[in-house]
């Protein structure tokens, strides 16, 4: 059973709209190396475990990485729909005079001609999508379950490993503030994860020596990665278990596979930053409450109100 914190697992920091790069972060979203991907293999894992009551930590370290998942496709999904919001309207950066769409009496929904993905504006409203940054829709076939333990948990690591490379190259295909600080957090917690998986399986005799991380990269070259890694969020794993009945904390502990001379630690689940409903989007006819549905919805909640403020009779 899952309980939903109404709030985002990381800030999406403000800034112009962005298409191309909604675009791009679609791949993020439901590529093959994805976040819809990773959420779905891990709990899917999670739930056909098997094993005696010692091998529990397995089962509880990617229960918590699959929930954390979650909240990483909430996250991106939105951050996708901030890209997209409002997007018609968007006049350009002034340094780029090419860079003009929706500008002079433009039609509204021209910039889906000729930018990024058509569908966004044909079928998701401005919205994300599941479905690559080609189009391609998520498919459950991308899964990985084989139902042994060793195979499942190198799988999982290499599933970090390349969602943590493309990301990284996603960073390096657009300077959007709110597209870097969501890309900029998955990296890092990406990391979190390969070391998840890594020291899962040290603890069943792999030696890893100097491998990890995979990709090697310099994470100082990105400031908003730096910003979290300073913080030390590559070393932390969220349980989101709120009875304290995991068992995660006997495998991820210790020192860093990633050899960063950090200390791994659990924690139960991080502050999360309030979630904003987006406005509505006239030319997309959505979500298209017109003024007589929005007068019936204020009536009805003002009577439901004097209902609920009405002293109970004896």
């Amino acid at each position: 059973m899952y309980l939903h914190v109404e709030e985002l697992i990381n800030e999406i920091v403000v800034d112009e709209p962005d298409p191309a790069a909604a675009n791009a972060l679609q791949e993020g979203l439901g590529g093959q190396f994805g976040e819809m991907r990773t959420m779905m293999q891990y709990l899917f894992q999670s739930m056909n475990f098997r094993g005696d009551p010692a091998s529990k930590p397995y089962k509880d370290l990617l229960q918590g990485v699959g929930t954390e998942e979650i909240s990483h496709v909430e996250l991106i999904g939105t951050t996708i729909s901030k890209l997209l919001d409002g997007s018609p309207r968007y006049q350009g950066k002034k340094d780029d005079p090419v860079d003009q769409p929706g500008a002079k009496g433009a039609t509204p929904l021209k910039i889906a001609l000729d930018h990024s993905n058509i569908h966004h504006y044909l079928v998701g409203a401005q919205g994300a999508l599941p479905v690559d940054s080609a189009g391609n829709p998520w498919s459950g076939s991308y899964v990985y379950n084989s139902g042994n333990l060793v195979l499942d948990l190198l799988y999982n690591l290499m599933l970090e490993s390349t969602g943590r490379l493309q990301k990284c190259r996603i960073y390096e295909m657009t300077d959007n503030k709110a597209a870097r600080s969501t890309i900029a957090y998955l990296i890092v917690r990406d990391q979190a994860h390969e070391n998840a998986y890594a020291k899962a399986l040290e603890s069943l005799g792999v030696n890893w020596g100097p491998l990890l991380p995979i990709p090697k990269t310099n994470a100082e070259q990105f400031p908003e990665v730096k910003r979290l890694v300073d913080k030390g969020l590559q070393s932390i794993q969220y349980t989101f278990n709120p009875q304290q009945t995991s068992q995660a904390a006997k495998l991820y502990r210790g020192a860093s596979p990633s050899n960063d001379g950090t200390e791994l630690s659990v924690e139960l689940m991080p502050e999360g930053v309030p979630i904003e409903i987006s406005p509505e989007r006239k030319e997309e006819f959505a979500p298209g409450l017109d003024p007589e549905l929005l007068a019936l919805i204020q009536a009805t909640a003002e009577v439901e109100l004097k209902e609920a403020d009405r002293p109970p009779s004896s």
